[in-house]
């Protein structure tokens, strides 16, 4: 039994890139989180130098398969869904480990964030160490 989850964006991610890349292509590409005015209170405590995770809906993804090529690869044998970073899951959730560069107001830049032009932030979570 399959249970609906509502989630609601908190913010969307600005940058320059409008199509899938390669996930290792985002590791220099700046983002800039632009969140919700009414959550940024809820920011205290971040500061620029600091690694933190961002969760977001890969919401062009499409359909997914349990089954897939790594990377689309078809040279590549096909692993598990849950075995693989792609964005087309059951869910379609992302998360990714970025550098915060500035907060600045409601807006965060960081570094590293594999999430194209417009993708919907669904939260922001401090990585442990």
């Amino acid at each position: 039994m399959r249970e609906s989850i509502t989630f609601h964006a908190i913010g969307t991610v600005h940058n320059s890139i409008d199509q899938p890349l390669r996930p290792d292509a985002f590791r220099e590409v700046e983002s800039q989180i632009v969140l919700d005015p009414d959550l940024i209170a809820g920011l205290t405590g971040l500061e620029s130098g600091q690694r933190i995770m961002i969760l977001f809906h890969f919401n062009r993804a499409g359909d997914y398969e349990l089954l897939q090529h790594p990377r689309g690869d078809k040279t590549r044998p096909k692993r598990g869904v849950f075995a693989l970073r792609s964005p087309r899951r059951p869910n379609g959730i992302g998360v990714t480990v970025v550098d915060l560069l500035t907060v600045e107001s409601n807006i965060l830049t960081v570094r590293g964030l594999d999430a194209i032009n417009g993708t919907p932030v669904l939260d922001i979570k401090l990585e442990e160490r």
